[in-house]
């Protein structure tokens, strides 16, 4: 039997006797905006003495704050989480990087419980969570998307030159060259998407690249931090929040002139910690961070606890009020579908937990939880290395250092000594966590081959990478041809007659590779092939049998130096 929200059985009931529908009459329209990179600090309303967000501080007055608010403290776990409601690492999620990156098909995200409630959806900026079958958008829920490919403008897998300004991005499956500085071109597609989706609800998630590193923005905005004696990379990096604040200011005003202001359901978040604290070492600028110790990347407040705004005026949310309780990434999708009284379809158990009730003032009561947080950029994920336990009153820190967060904010003195017990209660709850995380450490997801995104490129990105930290990850790194290597998780979805090309540069490129043979092994097959120095690629055909395989390559130099093919593009051929 199809599904039928109550909304759209309504909206039929209304048309059919002749009533009209209003865009308070209909379903909230739902927009999560997540920046990357942007601590609890960078907002002026947190007391920043120093930035300027007036758009921000408008929404954070009109809007009901989670001002205990935590995520992982890098990108795509962060994702990962807030769109399942679960854990990063049961999704397949742990690193940036390795393969690691790249959400499990299995999962149920947010776009897919708004597709099934009738919902138009779209994702439009940095992704982050796989670029090939099954990972991208469009696998995952989403109707519309245009985003940025890797883990940045810029990474190997982006579309090669992207610098921020004028680049080419992702629209729908095809490349298409954009003018203007990426921020502005998120916010542009998304005010599009709205105007073309005004008269039906929608589910828009835009989620800015910026002020992630490299720290590129127009002059105008760096300018005045520059004059105020900010070193030049932390006046960037804040122009560019200030740039983010302009554009969400003109994207409200949008709402508002199209009637959706008032039952739109806006939540503004950020990925992780700063990184103020960190690019300008060296000119040892003292930088605001709300009293928090740590930045991006650590198991410290500063990694994890970020701003999180809930704006809704029909739905009552717009009081400006503070919502104290130890809440999560994880608890947003629970939260949504209880707060729009959505149909959630069947999916993996959820790890958070609905805030309808605190959101809407129904209680004072704080949430009595224990919650995780971990830095896992590893292959597989070390234990106890830059993990937090949190409760209302206590941080375990790498299961040695305990720290009472109401009075000790800043998490200056370890108090472990003082407390055995504390802590040995938050290492036995730890271990029962990770014994549940454990089945997942095994769970690769693995790129599809001879699907329905055929031909498919690989790129050195997602390498799985055992006891190394990191792949050839960038295209600085893919300039320099650094001596790299490591194979793919693939799965062949039929057997049949594949075409696996091998390129040092971009394929579009069609650059000389100056390389003397290519090497290929997956499953059973391993060949090797001479080439001239100046071809631009090395093609196999081969016969592959469906089924799970791991796919690598080798190029060989003149010199004798080997590393992998940053790029191999693999085609099924009709037989």
């Amino acid at each position: 039997m199809t599904y039928i929200a109550p909304w759209l059985l309504g909206l039929v009931l209304a048309l059919t006797i002749g009533g009209t529908t209003s865009a308070c009459d209909r379903p909230p329209n739902v927009i999560v905006i997540i920046t990357d990179d942007q601590g609890y600090g960078e907002v002026a309303a947190h007391g920043n003495p120093v930035i300027r967000t007036p758009h921000l501080d408008t929404l954070f007055q009109e809007s009901v704050r989670l001002t205990n608010f935590h995520t992982d403290p890098t990108c795509s776990p962060t994702r990962a989480a807030l769109l399942t409601g679960r854990y990063s690492t049961r999704t397949g999620v742990w690193h940036t990087i390795n393969g690691r990156s790249m959400l499990h098909p299995d999962e149920l995200t947010l776009a897919e419980v708004f597709q099934a409630n009738g919902y138009k959806t779209a994702m439009i900026g940095k992704w982050h969570l796989g670029d090939n079958l099954p990972c991208r958008p469009q696998d995952q829920g989403f109707d519309h998307s245009v985003w940025h490919l890797g883990g940045g403008i810029g990474n190997g897998p982006d579309f090669w030159g992207n610098d921020y300004f004028d680049d080419t991005y992702l629209a729908n499956g095809e490349w298409q060259k954009f003018d203007g500085y990426c921020t502005d071109v998120w916010f542009r597609e998304a005010t599009k998407f709205v105007q073309e989706n005004r008269d039906h609800p929608f589910f828009l998630y835009l989620s800015t690249n910026a002020p992630h590193g490299p720290y590129h923005v127009p002059d105008a905005y760096a300018e005045p931090y520059r004059a105020l004696g900010l070193p030049n990379q932390m006046a960037n990096f804040y122009g560019m929040i200030t740039n983010i604040d302009e554009n969400l200011g003109a994207f409200r005003s949008h709402l508002a002139e199209l009637g959706l202001a008032e039952n739109t359901l806006l939540v503004f978040l950020t990925d992780n910690g700063t990184t103020a604290g960190w690019i300008d070492q060296e000119a040892k600028y003292p930088y605001f961070n709300a009293g928090m110790r740590g930045w991006k990347g650590s198991a410290w407040e500063g990694g994890h606890r970020v701003p999180c705004f809930w704006h809704w005026p029909a739905g009552g949310l717009a009081q400006g009020r503070e919502v104290p309780s130890l809440t999560a990434h994880l608890d947003v999708l629970p939260t949504l579908v209880e707060l729009l009284s959505l149909t959630k379809p069947a999916g993996p158990p959820l790890d958070g937990v609905s805030l309808a009730a605190p959101l809407r003032g129904q209680t004072e009561a704080p949430l009595d939880r224990t919650l995780f947080v971990h830095v896992q950029r590893a292959f597989l994920p070390p234990k106890w290395q830059n993990s937090a336990v949190l409760t209302p009153r206590w941080r375990l820190v790498n299961g040695q250092e305990l720290y009472d967060i109401e009075a000790d904010p800043g998490q200056q003195n370890n108090i472990a000594a003082d407390h055995p017990a504390t802590v040995q209660h938050l290492r036995d709850e730890y271990e029962q966590w990770w014994q549940s995380l454990e089945p997942s450490f095994e769970r690769t997801v693995r790129h599809v081959l001879g699907g329905t995104q055929n031909p498919l490129t690989l790129h050195s990105h997602d390498w799985l990478m055992p006891g190394v930290e990191q792949a050839a990850w960038h295209q600085t790194q893919i300039q320099r041809g650094a001596v790299i290597n490591g194979p793919w998780a693939v799965q062949v979805q039929q057997a049949g007659t594949y075409e696996i090309t091998l390129y040092r540069w971009p394929p579009q490129l069609e650059q000389p590779m100056g390389i003397r043979a290519a090497r290929l092994t997956i499953g059973d097959y391993d060949g090797t092939i001479e080439i001239e120095e100046s071809a631009t690629h090395a093609t196999f055909q081969l016969q592959l049998p469906a089924g799970p395989a791991r796919l690598q390559t080798w190029l060989t130099r003149p010199d004798g130096q080997q590393h992998g093919a940053y790029f191999t593009q693999v085609t099924r051929l009709q037989d």
